[in-house]
């Protein structure tokens, strides 16, 4: 297989998502500004960078040493890596540091180097692999960040890419919160001989993958030569706000939508224009300006069939604003 092939559930449905459209309409240039035409300042206030995490810091010191390296005040981190442990790791600055919450609960995938204890005949060790995809349950290191209790966890694949001797290196993407030392932990008692987690290494975290990543002495020549006049390494580092979004279901509001909603109203149905068309009730969505503008992340209340047949009602309750109050206009 391939790595191509190995794909998170929400990049599985990517292939096949369809936008709807409840109504036209057109937006004001004079008001908001599209990602792509931000400073790199903006990006610097309301961006993501993706650290390639290096063994050794924790996931809270190397968000710090970016900070430092940055010079802004705020840097926030989402999904947790041990110290040990590299790769992908999303890092949001400043006034967007509350995106990481979107993060969490994204699928993740990683490259994992399994020592077993004893040799194992392959046909054997697939055998066993292979009954750790779908679901399995859990319980949680004691050194965790989360109640120690049984729990179920998705394993959305399970890939061997090479065996020498003892050593086995497979790539896994899994639902957020799988504990990766600890299924290997579970593999080796499976195989009835032990089994230990020797490296890993983060590929993907949601939407981020490991090419997106720099490592902290590129950021830091990057912004080095940001401070003397040119912007053009570090521009192809900063992400806007937005790029955290692209796990989530979406919905495009009016323009004359989105002021009351940057001071607190929910979204009712008459400002939806368009919207993804596989919402569920229940499910964390994105609602964006028709300049792919991030307004807000929230609930949504209504599925889509429900959005594009109701025409009054509250579609979506807010969980968190990331646009500025009074980025558009007041409409009457």
């Amino acid at each position: 297989m391939q790595q191509s092939e190995r794909l998170l559930p929400f990049e599985e449905k990517q292939k096949t998502k369809k936008i709807l459209i409840k109504s036209e309409a057109t937006t004001d240039e004079k008001y908001g500004s599209r990602p792509e035409s931000r400073s790199t300042e903006e990006l610097l206030k309301r961006g993501v960078i993706i650290l390639d995490k290096p063994s050794g810091p924790t996931s809270h010191q190397a968000a710090d040493y970016l900070k430092r390296v940055l010079h802004v005040s705020k840097a926030g981190h989402s999904g947790t890596l041990d110290p040990g442990v590299t790769g992908v790791l999303p890092i949001a600055l400043q006034e967007s540091t509350r995106i990481t919450n979107a993060l969490l609960t994204a699928g993740k995938e990683y490259v994992c180097l399994m020592h077993v204890h004893q040799d194992i005949p392959q046909e054997k060790l697939m055998e066993v692999l292979n009954k750790f995809k779908g679901k399995i349950t859990q319980l949680p290191p004691k050194k965790s960040a989360v109640k120690r209790q049984l729990r179920d966890r998705t394993i959305y694949y399970l890939d061997v890419l090479e065996i020498k001797e003892k050593d086995v290196l497979f790539i896994v993407g899994c639902q957020a919160g799988t504990y990766i030392r600890k299924l290997v932990h579970d593999i080796g008692a499976k195989l009835g001989c032990g089994a230990h987690m020797a490296e890993l290494r983060r590929t993907k975290a949601g939407p981020f993958k490991e090419n997106q990543a720099f490592i902290l002495q590129d950021i830091a020549d990057a912004f080095h030569y940001y401070k003397n006049g040119d912007d053009s390494e570090l521009r192809k580092m900063l992400m806007p706000v937005e790029s955290a979004t692209q796990h989530l279901e979406k919905i495009w509001v009016h323009d004359a939508a989105i002021n009351t909603m940057c001071h607190g109203a929910f979204l009712k149905v008459p400002g939806i224009l368009k919207f993804d068309s596989d919402i569920k009730r229940g499910d964390i969505v994105a609602v964006m300006s028709l300049k792919e503008e991030l307004v807000l992340i929230g609930e949504a209340e209504m599925n889509s069939g429900e959005l594009m047949k109701k025409e009054k009602g509250i579609a979506v309750k807010t969980l968190q604003v990331f646009m500025q109050p009074d980025a558009y206009p007041k409409y009457q």
